[in-house]
């Protein structure tokens, strides 16, 4: 399967060429950046000390040589990426986060045309939390309220991140609620008492933090906690080449990481 990876030249871009450069039914054959970055012209594995014969380019209509996209940028750039993934009926993976209504539309159009995971997060780990959430969830459907915690780098410019806002949708979906219905972003001076069957959220951006995740469900005299701490990208990238995998069976449609995981 030929893999292309948009932000090649960035953190993630550059773990997932590494775990594609050792895969042997995988073929990196389009490694993406912006156009003016530093790394335009250079062999995508010059970071790794190889040559992979793929060099750092702008050119979009390169997706043409690539069977599948893997995206883990920005956005605007993702939803550019995904233009020109239908121009070239090039299957789709996105692990970007951030998106507007708007943008969530444009993926469910595109995947009309081409198939697309779409998740917040590609780790295994983190999917298989949302399972335990689901269950915790409809078990402690009253008498507890829920916090969800998460932290990441300095870097990271959404908040709360993709991954915290699945764990707060799953929850309320479990509760047959709407997640914007019951969540509770900010608190900030005199609250009054915390809301019965509300959701709250707090953000940590700090240092290098690859991702940690907590919701809490808080009840008279105890309280559960559901942790997931990830320490490396690497999860996030396995579980990336996992799901381009199982697009190499579908034509067209949209599909999460608990489809990926189901098959």
């Amino acid at each position: 399967m030929r893999i292309a990876i948009a932000g090649a030249d960035g953190r993630m871009g550059r773990m997932l060429i590494e775990a594609i450069v050792e895969c042997p039914d995988l073929e990196l054959t389009v490694a993406l950046d912006r156009a003016g970055s530093s790394s335009i012209g250079q062999d995508a594995g010059a970071f790794l000390g190889r040559d992979t014969g793929v060099p750092i380019c702008s050119d979009l209509d390169a997706l043409a040589r690539a069977d599948c996209l893997i995206d883990f940028t920005r956005p605007e750039g993702t939803l550019l990426h995904l233009q020109a993934c239908v121009k070239h009926g090039v299957k789709c993976v996105i692990g970007t986060t951030g998106f507007t209504d708007e943008g969530k539309q444009a993926i469910q159009a595109a995947s009309q045309k081409i198939a697309v995971v779409f998740a917040p997060n590609m780790s295994v780990g983190v999917n298989a939390t949302l399972k335990l959430l689901d269950m915790a969830a409809r078990l402690l459907n009253s008498g507890y309220d829920v916090e969800v915690f998460e932290a990441h780098h300095r870097n990271k410019v959404d908040a709360p991140s993709g991954t915290a806002l699945a764990m707060g949708e799953t929850v309320a979906s479990a509760w047959g609620k709407k997640l914007d219905d019951v969540a509770d972003w900010a608190r900030h001076g005199e609250t009054g008492a915390r809301e019965t069957g509300h959701i709250g959220f707090s953000v940590l951006r700090g240092g290098d933090i690859v991702g940690d995740h907590t919701v809490y469900f808080c009840g008279a005299g105890e309280r559960i906690e559901i942790t997931h701490r990830s320490s490396s990208r690497s999860t996030y990238a396995q579980g990336s080449l996992r799901a381009a995998r199982y697009l190499a069976r579908k034509q067209f449609g949209l599909f999460d990481m608990q489809d990926v995981l189901a098959n």
